[in-house]
């Protein structure tokens, strides 16, 4: 539990406040009701209230340093992990505590050196990867140039997505490579999964403890408060945040407008233009920004996997949000799709499986790849059959089901109170049945006059447009074409002056060219400059954008020279790798660099946000 800004450590001011017995008595009860996110809040609300009173906040006091007691750093590349790092350093603030916030990008020897306490807040990307703009200070930290930390307190909060082997790798490996350089661990690392909210709450609450009470014995005793009022005032504060924004648990349910679909026949995947209203939402977007859809599982999915387990639908589960019955969490609450090594991995030591013990040895691992080739929950309990598990063990063995987040491909300069989605339908066949992506696949049968989707916005500050007279190179191959749609969409509705290129990729021409006639219209009005497209099966040798941008290196590198800002957005697998690539080699050609000094050049491109990516 938290403590109150200025008191001697080990003094819970929950139960030692000097109130009243039914006034103390009244504050625990109210308190206890709170979860850690209120308690977070609370904790601040306290601390600006004592300060209110006449009490000395725990900055004021002399310090050993001139430098904040906390440095906060995040590595984000979907914007959560800077979500999260915000709400840490306005909490610090609120309780007193100096804290400076740094984006791992701006984070160099000179900010490692002057910090106290380092606050790790990072996601991991794919199989272990750190973000884009995690690089540069992971470089530094396994270079020959790394610094001694001994000076240095830390604590990491790691984000990821348990359906991936390497889950939370990029925080286990800052966690042990901060230890390794000298800093001792101010709290442990947590690892959150998809549903991270609590957790990362939880962490965040525990450090404030330990960085409050690290203060306290310098500055001394802070005047008390009155504990009761102030529940009630975070009580207050929640009801409020929650009903005037939407939430993944408190979604906007958005008409379908329009639901289209964008690849002609023969094409052989299915691509949809789907318009929203926003009605009196007040929910406002930027270009760059996402939308998130509430994700359900097709209840004749989850029919046939309890009739495949043999439960009752009406078995009792505990769920995060309370006790539920097996079926509506299944619907509402658990992953039941595709298979992975980790699920695998839990699954086989519950059920006691020694043919799935065997499988997942390490010289098995080409016969584990091919098992989970297109098989999801069901095919797995159908082959084994979950034996000594009830209802609610089983399900405690399945993730969550993660955000699934669209790029927002509208503008509302253009189309008020509308957002449009490009979204394509994950649809296919394996093991004697048709499967469909949970969101996807929701989305497509959207097309009724009642029609609703469940939405809520999902900032994206890593992704933005600049002034509007610079100049911007897209490279959106696919449905990564989305955001660019709503960046020329803008800069044609605010009549932004800026020159704009776009590198478009996809299968083939006359099947897959995403908004054709849209392009062609932007071009006739000098809104679009330049559009260089690469369809792939068009001819015998395959051709991608990377290779178009190589074709246009002189003219590219004269753009960044310049001033132009660079975007990608797309398959982060293949694509994003091969685009960066490209943009180095043409660097490197057209200035006469070396490779480092290229390389150099790319990083400062990211520091100065001229080269943004948002890639999935």
């Amino acid at each position: 539990m938290a403590t109150l800004p200025g008191a001697p450590p080990g003094l819970d001011p929950w139960a030692s406040a000097p109130l009243a017995p039914p006034l103390a008595d009244e504050a625990r009860r109210l308190i206890a009701k709170l979860d850690a996110a209120q308690r977070l809040w609370l904790s601040g609300y306290l601390a600006g209230v004592a300060v209110a009173a006449g009490a000395e906040p725990v900055a004021a006091a002399p310090a050993a340093s001139a430098s904040p007691l906390a440095t906060v750093v995040y590595g984000s590349q979907t914007g959560n992990a800077e979500r999260l790092a915000k709400q840490l350093d306005e909490a610090l603030r609120r309780r007193g505590i100096s804290s400076t916030l740094l984006d791992m990008m701006d984070c160099r020897k000179a900010e490692l050196a002057a910090a106290q306490t380092l606050l790790v807040v990072v996601s991991t990307q794919g199989e272990g990867d750190p973000p884009d703009r995690a690089l540069p200070l992971w470089e530094l930290l396994n270079s020959r140039k790394a610094p001694s930390l001994s000076h240095l307190k830390y604590a990491v909060l790691a984000l990821g997505d348990s359906s991936y082997q390497q889950f939370c790798e990029t925080g286990r490996r800052f966690d042990a490579k901060l230890e390794a350089l000298g800093a001792s661990r101010l709290h442990p690392r947590v690892d959150c999964d998809v549903d991270f909210d609590v957790p990362a709450s939880q962490w965040m609450e525990a450090v404030i403890e330990k960085l409050a009470e690290a203060a306290a014995t310098r500055t001394g005793v802070a005047r008390g408060a009155d504990l009761a009022s102030m529940a009630r005032a975070a009580g207050d504060y929640r009801v409020a945040s929650v009903s005037n924004a939407y939430t993944r648990k408190n979604p906007f349910q958005a008409s379908v407008l329009t639901n289209q679909r964008l690849t002609a026949r023969g094409s052989t995947k299915d691509v949809r233009h789907i318009e929203l209203a926003l009605g009196d939402s007040n929910i406002r977007y930027e270009p760059g920004d996402a939308i998130g859809i509430v994700p359900r599982n097709d209840a004749a999915d989850v029919d046939l996997l309890i009739q495949s387990l043999k439960f009752d639908a009406e078995a009792p589960v505990n769920a995060d949000s309370g006790a539920t019955s097996l079926r509506d969490a299944l619907i509402e609450r658990y992953d039941i799709g595709p298979l992975n090594r980790a699920f695998l991995e839990r699954y086989a030591e519950a059920v006691k499986d020694e043919s799935l013990a065997q499988l997942l040895t390490p010289d098995r691992d080409a016969d584990l790849q091919k098992y989970l080739h297109g098989r999801d929950v069901i095919d797995l309990v159908r082959d084994h059959p979950p034996r000594g598990l009830d209802a609610d063990a089983f399900a405690r063995l399945l993730r969550p089901l993660a955000q699934r987040l669209y790029s927002i491909a509208s503008s509302l300069h253009a189309t008020p109170d509308e957002v449009h989605l490009t979204v394509s339908i994950v649809e296919y066949e394996a093991h004697g049945r048709r499967r469909r992506g949970v969101v996807s696949g929701m989305l497509a049968q959207l097309d009724g006059e009642d029609a609703t989707a469940p939405i809520y916005l999902h900032r994206n500050s890593g992704f933005r447009l600049p002034a509007p007279d610079t100049p911007i190179i897209m490279v959106g191959p696919g449905t990564g074409v989305a955001p660019f749609r709503a960046f020329v969409t803008e800069r044609a509705a605010t009549g932004a002056r800026g020159r704009n290129w776009l590198f478009f990729g996809d299968r083939c021409f006359e099947t897959d060219f995403l908004y054709q006639q849209e392009w062609l219209d932007f071009r006739k009005q000098g809104v679009l400059n330049r559009i260089d497209v690469a369809f792939s099966r068009d001819q015998a040798e395959k051709v991608y954008v990377q290779h178009r941008m190589r074709e246009r290196a002189a003219e590219l590198w004269a753009w960044l020279q310049e001033g132009a800002y660079f975007y990608v957005c797309g398959d982060a697998k293949h694509m994003a790798g091969d685009v960066h690539a490209a943009l180095t080699e043409i660097v490197q050609q057209q200035a006469g660099w070396s490779e480092d000094k290229a390389a150099e050049y790319i990083v400062q491109l990211q520091r100065e946000r001229r080269y943004q990516r948002d890639v999935y």
